[in-house]
């Protein structure tokens, strides 16, 4: 051994790569399956192994390549999920030099040209194993043209030919090769058989770290044993052999979950000033801005999933204390609250990462969050209106669901009662009053479409402007031809959205054969038209005589040009300078 392999150093990851079936931890169930196919000598054709990163994709390939030509010690071992590891066969596969377990990496060689080389080679016999394999790792990453040329093969192997696929995109594999594989789903390593895997290593290692920092590297891997290796590996490096919850914290950059927990607390009560001076006082500490709204996010997140499943408040990762406060806050909060309180997070963190400075948009995030966080919900508003609502105000008889009347149509209605004298009003002056007040405040069409705006409903609006065309309208009475592309339920959906908006309701009736144009092709044929007489001015014929591809881009009316000058322009002082004055 030279001083260079001597020195050498092999990261965790590496090191302790598990070599066996044995070795692998939460994979039961695919173990189980491959050791009775094993066992009953039905060993499939081609395997694919999916999962996230880090879970042992890879590894299982070059395990179930060892177990199919291992051969034992004596040489007469047939295939087996207990692979001895000593023999020639293992011993090359596990160094990655055997000649017939072929590795290929399907993102550097993605063309029909390297299947092809398969293609030709698969007719050969295996020079000393059992079986040929072929290890294609991320296949997803091969073309349409390479995954069409391996069909034909991958269908009808010859007898000492195993393919084996490994991919973190399961969905970018084309079903015609899913349907020839056996498939495998590698899940994510659960947090119980995570923490026991790294107290292992660290043993191995003769590092001393504390359970409370291996959950933090648990809770930061999030399900995959390549990266907790790594982060483990980084921690006693971080450490120097003795490293504790803080050590890890300040090396994945995250702040105390405690103090984050009280950072949530004070938002949730709408203490802003606290808040931010818990924010600040974090960021002084080296915490980042994006993490701390990431670990408010997860709390959030949390907070809720014990709202709806108490049990998920028993987590390894988390201490009794957090433990006691979560369920204090899934007690104390509402999910109207949580899921509010999750919008905004996510809303904050997209505003973080373009915003020019971090720590602004964090507290900006903060001070919108508590100031919303006590707010009613619109339920406890229509009651508080409700509740609000003084004596004197005509409520309809027939429309016990309908809001409050606002505050023009109840003028209207009380000054009409005091010219009939009268304390009450039955049902026909009623309907009467709400025809008057519909043709008074929703003269036109135009009208409809204000309120649509008004409550910036998009979609309705796009649809009723692209879908509609327009048979008559009346105050209350809407009757129209869909398009061919209209929504099924665009004239249901306009009434309820409108008696919801205004108060009233609304007839929206469908009827047949009308031909008037919808509002986007009146647009389309106004802008035609300007086009074709913008086209028609002697000077633009000029310009297009001189540039052929020249094209109209944007056309502007002279009243257009003046209003918007007449907007940018600064004001005129009186009594200043002007130069050019004598």
């Amino acid at each position: 051994m030279t001083a260079e392999e001597k020195t050498s150093y092999q990261v965790l990851a590496r090191k302790y790569r598990p070599e066996t079936f044995s070795d692998l931890i939460g994979q039961e169930a695919m173990v189980r399956t491959l050791k009775n196919a094993f066992d009953a000598d039905r060993i499939a054709q081609a395997f694919m192994m999916t999962g996230i990163r880090g879970v042992g994709k890879t590894t299982t390939a070059r395990i179930i390549a060892k177990g199919m030509n291992c051969v034992g010690l004596e040489g007469k071992t047939g295939p087996t999920t207990s692979p001895c590891g000593q023999c020639e066969h293992c011993v090359a596969i596990s160094e990655g030099r055997h000649v017939d377990v072929l590795e290929m990496d399907a993102a550097s060689r993605t063309g029909v040209d390297d299947i092809r080389e398969i293609i030709d080679s698969v007719h050969y016999r295996a020079a000393s194993a059992r079986f040929k394999i072929y290890i294609i790792d991320e296949v997803h990453m091969l073309s349409n043209n390479a995954f069409n040329a391996l069909l034909k093969t991958l269908e009808e192997p010859p007898a000492h030919v195993k393919f084996i696929f490994a991919t973190t995109e399961i969905r970018k594999v084309p079903v015609t090769v899913l349907s020839r594989c056996q498939r495998f789903d590698l899940r994510r390593i659960e947090p119980e058989e995570m923490i026991k895997m790294l107290q292992n290593l660290a043993k191995l290692e003769n590092a001393n770290i504390s359970n409370e920092a291996l959950a933090l590297i648990t809770r930061a891997s999030e399900g995959s044993a390549r990266d907790a290796q790594s982060l483990l590996d980084q921690a006693i490096s971080h450490g120097a052999g003795e490293t504790n919850v803080d050590q890890v914290r300040s090396m994945l950059g995250l702040a105390d979950r405690g103090r984050v927990m009280d950072l949530f607390e004070f938002i949730m009560r709408g203490q802003a000033e606290e808040a931010l001076n818990e924010l600040g006082s974090q960021y002084s500490d080296g915490a980042d801005p994006i993490g701390i709204i990431r670990d408010l996010a997860e709390i959030t997140h949390w907070v809720s999933v014990i709202k709806i499943t108490p049990d998920a408040a028993d987590d390894p990762t988390v201490s009794p204390d957090e433990k006691a406060r979560g369920q204090s806050f899934s007690q104390s909060l509402s999910m109207r609250v949580l899921t509010r309180t999750w919008q905004l997070l996510l809303k904050a963190l997209d505003e973080i990462s373009s915003a020019p400075n971090s720590m602004m948009a964090a507290e900006m995030a903060i001070i919108r969050i508590t100031h919303v966080s006590d707010l009613p919900s619109p339920g406890e508003l229509v009651k508080k209106l409700t509740n609000s609502q003084p004596d004197n105000t005509v409520v309809k008889k027939e429309s016990s669901e309908r809001p409050t009347i606002n505050t023009t149509s109840s003028n209207y209605i009380q000054s009409q009662s005091k010219e009939t004298n009268s304390t009450s009003i039955d049902g026909n002056t009623a309907l009467a009053l709400d025809a008057e007040t519909l043709a008074l405040q929703y003269p036109t069409f135009e009208s409809v479409l204000e309120i649509i705006r008004k409550f910036r409903d998009m979609k309705l609006l796009i649809d009723v402007e692209n879908s509609i065309r327009l048979s008559s309208y009346m105050p209350g009475r809407i009757e129209f031809t869909p398009t061919k592309d209209a929504p099924k339920d665009l004239a249901q959906r306009l009434g309820q959205l409108l008696q919801s908006w205004t108060g009233f309701r609304w007839a929206v009736t469908v009827v047949s054969h009308c031909s008037a144009k919808t509002i986007q092709e009146h647009r389309n044929a106004e802008e035609a038209q300007l086009e074709l007489d913008a086209k028609l001015h002697p000077f633009v014929k000029t310009v297009f005589e001189k540039f052929p591809k020249a094209s109209i881009t944007e056309i502007k009316s002279q009243t257009q040009i003046i209003t918007e000058a007449a907007q940018t322009s600064l004001p005129e002082i009186e009594g200043e300078w002007d130069p050019f004055e004598e």
